[in-house]
């Protein structure tokens, strides 16, 4: 069987220089070359960015598992079947402080879409036999990284023309808002955020009840960010004394959830080569009623799309690129 090579480059990025998270500016970004890659030095290659999940970077796609490939196995495996055209596969790092960056541009953690689409979509093409352009260049992702490939999508047409979201966030009222006050009663006892994060950050095993009062705390630097608060610059959906929800701070979260987005963005995605969408019917999160939502809104807008619903929910679900990398390939090989 003819293996692709993966390439660990080290990237430094100049836009996340300084960031107020205190997080690195040097990233070890892989890079998937095709089989063919190596000796058919003429060739050209479409490029898929693929995003990791919120606490994930772009290495933890190459983790070895008996029942789920990392994922250059999986995609030499899909090439050597004739399932899937080559294509060269990139997989950022935008992990953070907290968990994540959603893939956008924040005065709290950094400018993540920035560094994507300023910094690594030109050193690619660059650096690597690539055919240059959206026509041959798309994003992929689950989970917040599926949210990242729709965000990018949506505000970067010119860059990506062609996207797909597995699980993706969206309908933010359903997957984020309950779990606001169970952060709340989490970051309360540690005497406010800073006492929280550093003792999330001094724990040697982290649980579950950290890891969702994480996730609120990187949404919130996601969605408001305010350079005036303090003490991590961004504000929170409630008021951390009292409980009270803060209807102007959640706002601004609505005014980046793909549905939103969506209206003010319709066109951007119906330029996309291909725009793939799938979720479990059991996600954890209830991102299969989200996915339904922009689903129905794609069909009333007309704008072309694939979606499939998988009977699992949130977790192990990489089986599912097994659909949306040949996609993917296919849609980025043409014209």
């Amino acid at each position: 069987m003819a293996s692709g090579q993966v390439v660990i480059e080290r990237f430094h990025s100049r836009v996340l220089e300084g960031n107020r998270a205190g997080d690195p500016a040097d990233r070890r970004v892989p890079i998937y070359l095709p089989p063919s890659y190596a000796v058919d030095r003429d060739r050209r290659y479409p490029v898929g960015f693929v995003l990791t999940g919120f606490t994930g970077r772009g290495r933890m796609l190459l983790n070895d598992n008996p029942w789920s490939p990392a994922l250059d196995d999986r995609m030499d495996g899909l090439i050597e079947r004739g399932a899937c055209q080559e294509m060269i596969l990139v997989m950022p790092d935008c992990f953070t402080r907290y968990g994540g960056s959603q893939y956008l541009n924040s005065s709290a953690t950094g400018r993540y879409m920035d560094h994507v689409v300023e910094e690594l979509v030109p050193f690619v093409d660059a650096r690597y036999r690539t055919l240059p352009g959206p026509a041959h260049r798309g994003v992929m992702g689950k989970s917040s990284g599926g949210y990242g490939a729709l965000a990018l999508g949506l505000l970067h047409p010119e860059v990506f023309g062609a996207v797909a979201c597995h699980s993706g966030d969206m309908c933010f009222e359903y997957c984020y808002r309950g779990d606001v006050p169970k952060a709340l009663s989490q970051i309360q006892p540690a005497g406010g955020l800073q006492g929280w994060l550093e003792a999330f950050e001094a724990k040697r095993q982290k649980k579950n009840d950290d890891m969702l009062t994480l996730n609120i705390l990187g949404m919130a630097a996601a969605y408001s960010p305010n350079p005036q608060a303090e003490p991590f610059g961004f504000d929170l959906p409630c008021d951390l004394e009292t409980g009270a929800f803060r209807e102007d701070v959640w706002e601004r979260w609505l005014e980046l959830d793909p549905l939103r987005l969506l209206e003010s963005h319709a066109d951007a995605l119906r330029s996309m080569k291909l725009l793939y969408l799938d979720c479990g019917i059991r996600d954890e999160w209830s991102l299969h009623h989200g996915a339904r939502l922009f689903t129905r809104r794609l069909r009333q807008l007309g704008i072309a799309h694939e979606y499939q619903e998988f009977d699992d929910g949130h977790m192990n679900v990489q089986y599912r690129y097994d659909v949306s990398l040949p996609k993917l390939a296919r849609a980025l090989a043409e014209g």
